[in-house]
């Protein structure tokens, strides 16, 4: 489905933005532009991302250990 008009955003973009790392509205515009036309599925936009972000791989950093020789 389509989210953003005016820059032809569709709600899968917003998903794989949301697993890329995006978390907020700014992050969305930079990467994908949504909402920079009309601005009017801003809301739409914000609630695709925050259903998705719950769904987002989370990763914790790992200490490396080498291998030992």
């Amino acid at each position: 489905m389509y989210v953003c008009i005016c820059n032809a955003i569709t709600e899968k973009q917003i998903r794989k933005a949301a697993r890329a790392g995006v978390t907020d509205l700014g992050g969305l515009q930079a990467r994908l532009g949504v909402a920079t036309g009309c601005g009017t599925c801003s809301d739409t936009a914000l609630d695709v991302l925050r259903d998705n972000a719950a769904e987002a791989p989370r990763f914790e950093p790992r200490m490396f250990t080498p291998a030992l020789a």
